[in-house]
């Protein structure tokens, strides 16, 4: 363990920056994929069709079942062979896009089936069309149950972009492996890379854990229903209390 900080750090560090940001490139484009498609695939297993949902089955059933190393070859190497050849950070994103939306779908079919059906009912009672009970009622009711398990995908994406450093994608645990070959120091760099995503996940899964209270709590989502709640509120505060008479009653 003698002089285990030996690696010159600040000659490294530009190229550690720019991995950093690449690894966040990758988190957050593929999020944002994975959840679109997820969404995608968990509508069709809701589908009453069945061919789409058998698709969908399907696709959900394989993804869940092949490791994420193995995609990423077959996506990168696989498809190259096969004449369709995509750069690293297209090949890493579709990767990780088509692993994680198949774990989403999941998460997202059990929470817009956790709705009550009741919720439905009312809006078609309302005369509420099909895509504004989807939209106005289902979707926002969904989206709170499905919040855990979406953040634990999320954090988890994270840590999955080191895996990309078997096609040298440049991002963070790519930049330790060459940082390794100049310097023979295995054991510090990879200390170093390690406590470089923990400074990443633990403070976002922490800020995820903080989301989830102030849902549950009743905190809207979106921007457009807090602005709508706070004039509710501003609007029961300006009227002024009714007086209300109180009769006396003689003996």
């Amino acid at each position: 363990m003698s002089g285990l900080f030996e690696v010159p750090w600040s000659d490294y560090r530009p190229d550690l920056i720019s991995a950093l940001g690449r690894t966040v490139s990758y988190t957050v484009v593929s999020f944002a994929g994975a959840v679109l498609l997820g969404l995608a695939v968990a509508l069709l297993r809701l589908s009453k069709a069945w061919p789409a949902r058998a698709l969908a089955a399907v696709y959900t059933e394989v993804f869940k079942n092949i490791p994420l190393l193995a995609i990423i070859f077959l996506t990168y190497f696989g498809l190259a062979s096969a004449g369709i050849r995509l750069d690293v950070f297209t090949a890493g994103c579709l990767s990780l896009i088509v692993f994680y939306a198949a774990y989403l779908s999941e998460i997202f079919r059990a929470a817009i089936s956790g709705v009550h059906a009741g919720q439905t009912e009312a809006g078609e009672a309302l005369g509420i069309g099909r895509t504004g009970i989807f939209g106005h009622i289902v979707l926002p009711q969904a989206l709170r149950l499905a919040l855990p398990g979406t953040n634990t995908m999320l954090v988890d994406l994270l840590k999955s972009t080191s895996l990309l450093v078997t096609v040298s994608a440049a991002e963070l645990m790519s930049e330790g492996r060459l940082i390794t070959s100049a310097t023979f120091r295995a054991l510090e760099v990879y200390l170093v890379i390690a406590a470089i995503y923990f400074a990443l996940c633990y403070p976002l899964s922490q800020l995820l854990l903080l989301l989830e209270r102030k849902v549950r709590s009743g905190v809207p989502l979106s921007p457009w229903r807090r602005r709508r709640l706070r004039a509710a509120r501003a609007l029961l505060a300006a009227e002024p209390a009714a007086a209300v008479p109180v009769k006396e009653v003689s003996a």
